[in-house]
């Protein structure tokens, strides 16, 4: 059973998007797997996503509202096989918190699935309006598109 965890600022917006994004493919592909997204700003801890977030997934039949914010911890490493940052400083503060070379081992930048090597960030749509939730949705769409497809296939994902 493959495990991702996905990361982000407040864990309100871009990681929570990729969860239910991903939770929805595995559905309609009968993948097992364990998926969790998570955070490094404890402003948001135990709320539910953005209402836009919740908005724009809906639109496409997912349903984000049982999902809690919470803080990325080490024991993370651990837990996940795929653990994806949505930018830069996400990426950054893993690094920090990683105990070794085999943890980071772990971490990729999300659309690094879609452009490998570049590590591009996702946007943050917090600040924005729903048509940046709206480019988020599809931006992580794809590239959990393609971990799925790398699932069925049995490729590794990095």
């Amino acid at each position: 059973m493959i495990k991702i965890l996905f990361v982000c600022t407040g864990n309100i917006c871009r990681s929570p998007l990729a969860e239910g994004i991903i939770r929805e493919k595995f559905r309609k592909n009968n993948i097992t797997g364990e998926v969790d997204s998570c955070g490094f700003e404890s402003f948001h801890v135990g709320d539910p996503p953005d209402s836009r977030a919740q908005e724009v997934a809906g639109k496409r039949g997912i349903d984000l509202s049982s999902h809690r914010a919470r803080l990325f911890t080490v024991e993370d490493f651990d837990k996940f096989d795929y653990i994806y940052a949505m930018d830069s400083s996400h990426y950054d503060k893993i690094t920090r918190l990683a105990r070794n070379d085999a943890d980071m081992m772990h971490v990729d930048f999300m659309l690094n699935v879609v452009n490998p090597g570049k590590n591009l960030d996702v946007e943050d749509p917090w600040y924005h309006g729903l048509k940046a939730f709206e480019k988020v949705y599809l931006e992580l769409d794809e590239a959990c598109d393609r971990i799925v497809d790398q699932i069925i296939i049995g490729s590794a994902l990095k």
